[in-house]
């Protein structure tokens, strides 16, 4: 007699959606209480209604001043980069049809630590280095698509070649900027750029980096169900009235636009835009219809979650790229020996 193996149907994509974004706003209530100075949650309840409060430990306006000039900043700024990575990870991959694509493939993150690399070498103020990052970092995805345009070859191959080459020659670049910086001073905030961190975010970064996500990221959802056609061949795509070279082209223009603004202000953090979207394929398939809304809410979480460890775990900060390459490198292997390779 064999026995019947019942599998569990695995839940709707906008139920998932749903869930993803409660916990996320959950996630953000939580954030607001712990940290260097903590918070009850009833003091916090009170400030964030404005009602008074005789505040507890060390004083509302102490707490006040330490909600909304550092703490709250931090996390929206924590948000927005992990959803503008995991989103350009996920769009990325949809375009080059290949599970190892991530937001530097194309060297935007390698533009973006020289441009960092250089504001801090001539004694640039925080809003220097974070337009010479993101300027940079855009100079960098232009060069690729103007030496794939000249290369011979398929598109998608000469694009990936190209942005091995860029991000080699701007990593030389970010290389011999910290073989002449100043070891006592520059050097060590070059070293601490690279490995990424949100210690010290500003209300300029978040508008900043609100801007760039509502410039980039509303093509990349009005465009997502086209995503699914670039895994057709370009003439069946073509006879559905899609212009594959042309969405290509606007797909990794947005997706590299929102991964320069999100380098730009938080350093070179890897593995979120790489190890979140095939989280999200696990949770809700491979529809970019809910792919990419899933990514965004995920990689939201995901870089909450992480800072909140980056902040607390140890009495001095430890930077986030440091964190995510100890999650998502152990979990990328698990994912290849688990299924052979990365789907």
């Amino acid at each position: 007699m064999t026995k019947r193996r019942f599998a569990i149907a695995p839940p709707p994509p906008v139920a998932v959606l749903w869930a993803l974004f409660a916990i996320l706003i959950l996630a953000i209530v939580i954030s607001l209480m712990f940290g260097r100075y903590a918070v009850p949650p009833r003091e916090l309840l009170d400030i964030l209604l404005g009602r008074n409060s005789s505040g507890d430990g060390f004083g509302k306006d102490t707490a006040h001043a330490v909600l909304f000039n550092i703490r709250l900043p931090r996390i929206l700024l924590a948000c927005m980069v992990g959803a503008c990575l995991s989103t350009a990870g996920a769009s990325y991959q949809g375009v080059f049809q290949n599970p190892m694509a991530s937001p530097d493939i194309l060297g935007a993150a390698q533009g973006a630590a020289f441009g960092a690399a250089l504001g801090i070498l001539i004694g640039g103020n925080s809003g220097l280095i974070t337009f010479l990052a993101f300027s940079l970092s855009l100079v960098s995805v232009a060069l690729v698509f103007a030496i794939s345009k000249r290369a011979r070859g398929k598109q998608v191959l000469t694009l990936i070649l190209s942005g091995i080459m860029v991000s080699s020659l701007f990593a030389a670049g970010t290389s011999f900027v910290k073989l002449v910086a100043d070891p006592s001073n520059q050097l060590p905030s070059i070293t601490y750029w690279l490995m990424g961190s949100l210690a010290g975010a500003k209300t300029s970064d978040l508008g900043f980096l609100a801007v760039m996500m509502l410039v980039g990221i509303t093509p990349l959802m009005l465009l997502r169900w086209r995503l699914n056609l670039l895994t057709l061949s370009d003439d069946e795509a073509r006879s559905m009235g899609v212009n594959t070279r042309l969405t290509r082209i606007i797909v990794i223009t947005c997706a590299s636009f929102i991964t320069a603004a999100a380098v730009s202000v938080s350093g070179l953090i890897g593995w979120v835009g790489l190890v979140i979207p095939h989280l999200c394929r696990m949770l809700v398939g491979n529809d970019f219809k809910h792919l990419l809304p899933t990514s965004l809410l995920f990689g939201a979480l995901f870089m909450l979650i992480v800072d909140n460890v980056s902040r607390n775990l140890l009495p001095s900060e430890i930077p986030i790229g440091i964190l995510t390459a100890f999650v998502g490198a152990p979990f990328f292997l698990w994912l290849i020996t688990r299924r052979g390779e990365p789907q």
